[in-house]
């Protein structure tokens, strides 16, 4: 089966304290989907099940995000969530262990033909 993007949405989420990898990728995502209000459904006779959501999380560890965790930001369609490096690690101050990740999110929303 064919799959044909209609829609490319990106997102950042920052854990600021907590160094949670898992925490900035959801808040990326949730970012990236605040951004979306998809109106085409009724004028193409597809539904949001027909959707195939790819979500691509980029953070300085990929092995340290859970991407079932991130997988339950997404509301509808089949989806599936890939973690990739990227992202970026804020050094904590001088004396303290609470350094910031930054993750970024980019969601692709598939159709088939």
């Amino acid at each position: 089966m064919a799959l044909v993007r209609w829609v490319t949405e990106m997102g950042m989420g920052v854990d600021v304290h907590g160094h949670d990898y898992t925490k900035a990728a959801r808040r990326a995502v949730s970012d990236a989907l605040r951004h979306s209000s998809l109106n085409f459904f009724r004028a193409t006779d597809k539904t949001r099940d027909d959707m195939h959501v790819e979500v691509i999380v980029a953070v300085a560890d990929p092995d340290a995000v859970d991407t079932d965790a991130v997988k339950a930001e997404v509301p509808y369609g089949t989806v599936t969530v890939r973690a990739v490096a990227g992202g970026l690690d804020v050094p904590p101050v001088e004396g303290t262990t609470d350094g910031v990740v930054i993750a970024n999110a980019a969601i692709l929303v598939s159709f088939p033909e």
